[in-house]
């Protein structure tokens, strides 16, 4: 199965200068971990609930934080026309719990997340049990 067939379509994305309460908000009201952080046409990050939580109120910065302050700098992806199986061992080789996908001309078309491949083909086992591992550095996967 190809990431296209599992993957969420409709994305949304945040700026770098929107606010951590805008992202919170918007996690809310999309009820979604993470958002892909976008800039003149370019992907710059990623802001997860995590990085609301850890790296900005657990460091008593306010709602009114920066995104570009606390976002997660790396992107982790794959293409849309990937095999979901050679994904999801990446996902789990890297303790991701989701990743932007991307065409071939490099522009945003989803995400796809463990819950999407669980319903895909009812399996996340090896993904789940690479994401779930403890220790390591922050990631947008956390």
């Amino acid at each position: 199965m190809k990431v296209s067939e599992a993957m969420t379509q409709d994305v949304q994305v945040c700026n770098p200068d929107d606010t951590i309460r805008d992202a919170a908000r918007t996690l809310a009201q999309i009820d979604a971990g993470a958002i892909p952080v976008g800039e003149n046409d370019k992907l710059v990050g990623m802001i997860t609930d995590r990085d609301i939580a850890i790296r900005a109120i657990a460091e008593g910065k306010g709602p009114d934080t920066k995104i570009r302050e606390v976002m997660t700098p790396e992107i982790r992806y794959c293409f849309d026309d990937q095999e979901i199986d050679e994904v999801q061992k990446n996902m789990s080789d890297n303790r991701l719990r989701r990743v932007v996908v991307i065409n071939h001309d490099k522009r945003l078309v989803g995400m796809l997340s463990l819950a999407d491949i669980v319903l895909a083909n009812g399996s996340a086992d090896r993904a789940l049990y690479g994401a779930s591992q403890p220790g390591g550095a922050h990631s947008q996967g956390a």
